[in-house]
């Protein structure tokens, strides 16, 4: 199983970005994927997850993130995508995506058996 991410880069405060994660060897036992973040000196921070079945979402009740972070996937295509808006710098962070094989995909890390590298997303005033 190996996930790759794409999309990172610098954005300006408000714009908008959408970091992607391509999975490869994904099976049918793949239950979703989750979405963290780490900014420089702080602990990695639980986003949100996807199912991939039925896509159903689940995010992190933070201010922070509610309301600007969104969540999609692509089964067809192994793809799995966090849509980031209205940014400010203290969005800047590395963005990871992880794959769990279920039962459980929610805010703790040890629920991923696999990430990806991490995809640097930095935001300027």
């Amino acid at each position: 199983l190996q996930l790759i991410e794409s999309g990172g880069e610098w954005v300006q405060a408000g714009g908008s970005r959408r970091v992607s994660c391509s999975v490869t060897g994904r099976t049918n036992s793949s239950y979703a994927m989750g979405w963290f973040r780490q900014a420089p000196g702080q602990e990695r921070e639980f986003i949100g997850a996807i199912t991939w079945q039925k896509g159903a979402t689940y995010y992190a009740n933070s201010n922070s993130i509610k309301g600007r972070f969104t969540l999609s996937r692509d089964g067809a295509k192994n793809m799995a995508y966090l849509q980031l808006a209205n940014l400010d710098p203290g969005d800047t962070a590395v963005y990871y995506c992880a794959h769990s094989s279920g039962p459980v995909a929610g805010a703790r890390p040890e629920h991923y058996d696999a990430w990806g590298q991490g995809a640097q997303v930095t935001v300027s005033s």
